[in-house]
């Protein structure tokens, strides 16, 4: 069993890895000063409440995700909820008395949620009455995916692991090789009908049976350069977007790329540095890069349609789309919408003044996001009139 990092250490290579790529000889850029926007957009705060958890600097995995007008969120100190989506009204809440660190996912009836050491939770959706809790190998960063034939969870340590949805236990497990030195994030496994595909530390892509587990590819998006452990750092940290046969991953100093769901063939990539995430729309690509340059690409060929500065090494936040928006968050809790034909800034608002990690999530006219002090916000963007 690969034995996993503890917290200091990956919290140190997170830290160590904000200087790859900066001139030695040069001082280091500052965050890009917020300067007054055009505002196309009136954005207000409809609810809020707090989760628990207050450890800003570990970076957890913990982000809500709305179901049926639901919204479900965990805090770091271990309570999980349920809210009513439009109102905030509070359906049900649970006190795990774990150390959370991964998810919530939500589906086949379950609640799903891992822990810093390594424990699975699974909650009844629609009570919050415990269904089953695991113990797995490693820390759990990223939210699981649940099918009907299997909750699929990926730890720190390189390994995927399909458990029963309804006892949690074990139906298979896979493994890939975890660098000495990797990034603090993990990339969540995403669900295409019967295929599960995971991003790595090692900067492969690899696709599993949902049910069985086969190994169906393994593909090398962005094999390691260099002579230091610096430099060969290609962590695939961000969530993929997979749409019909096609899956679209972006890893740290390495590649953007499109992939055959089938085959893992890569159709096109290019050079590129994010361990965010992608977001798609329409034809359209869009992705936050390791410096904070929101990038939006031609989806059949990875061609740049523009690329927007003016938020640059404010530690964003993925993107997200909403409406005809697209919408990031920064380190100081801002929350920034840009036009999705040009970039343009075009709506922003402060929401609790402590950072976002995670990517917010646009459902149902909302954009709900979670800060890394465990608040979770719903707001709102509309026209101004």
């Amino acid at each position: 069993m690969r034995t996993c990092f503890s917290r200091n250490w990956a919290v140190a290579a997170a830290l160590a890895v904000l200087l790859v790529g900066c001139d030695s000889d040069k001082d280091i850029e500052p965050p890009a000063t917020l300067v007054a926007i055009d505002a196309k957009l009136a954005v207000e705060r409809v609810w809020s409440a707090g989760l628990g958890g207050k450890d800003e600097s570990l970076r957890l995995g913990l982000a809500p995700v709305v179901e049926a007008g639901k919204v479900y969120a965990a805090g770091g100190g271990g309570s999980i909820a349920a809210f009513e989506g439009s109102s905030g009204r509070t359906l049900w809440r649970k006190d795990t008395k774990l150390a959370l660190a991964g998810g919530p996912a939500v589906g086949a009836g379950l609640v799903v949620a891992g822990s810093s050491d390594g424990q699975l939770i699974a909650l009844d959706a629609a009570t919050g009455a415990q269904r089953w809790l695991v113990r797995l190998s490693g820390e759990v960063l990223a939210a699981p995916a649940i099918a009907p034939q299997a909750v699929i969870v990926r730890t720190v340590d390189g390994r995927v692991r399909g458990l029963a949805p309804d006892t949690g236990k074990e139906l298979w497990s896979n493994e890939q090789q975890v660098p000495r030195l990797t990034l603090r994030g993990v990339s969540r496994p995403v669900l295409a009908g019967d295929t599960v595909v995971c991003g790595f530390d090692n900067g492969k892509v690899a696709a599993y049976g949902v049910s069985n587990g086969d190994v169906l590819w393994d593909t090398a998006v962005s094999p390691p350069r260099g002579k230091t452990e610096l430099e060969r750092l290609v962590d695939i940290d961000g969530t993929l977007a997979v749409s019909g046969h096609d899956v679209f991953v972006a890893g740290f100093q390495g590649r953007v790329a499109m992939i055959a769901l089938d085959s893992g063939q890569i159709w096109w990539s290019r050079e590129a540095s994010s361990n965010r995430g992608i977001a798609l729309a329409g034809e359209t690509l869009y992705m936050t890069s390791a410096d904070s340059m929101v990038v939006a690409m031609r989806r059949r060929d990875g061609t740049p349609a523009w690329q927007q500065d003016r938020l640059a090494r404010r530690g964003l936040s993925a993107p997200a789309v909403d409406g005809d928006a697209l919408v990031v968050a920064d380190f100081e809790g801002y929350v920034h919408w840009l036009d999705q034909s040009s970039g343009a800034l075009i709506g922003r608002i402060s929401a609790g003044g402590t950072r976002f990690t995670n990517a917010p999530v646009a459902a149902g006219g909302f954009v709900y996001l979670q800060n890394d002090s465990g608040e979770l916000y719903a707001l709102r963007a509309q026209p101004r009139k």
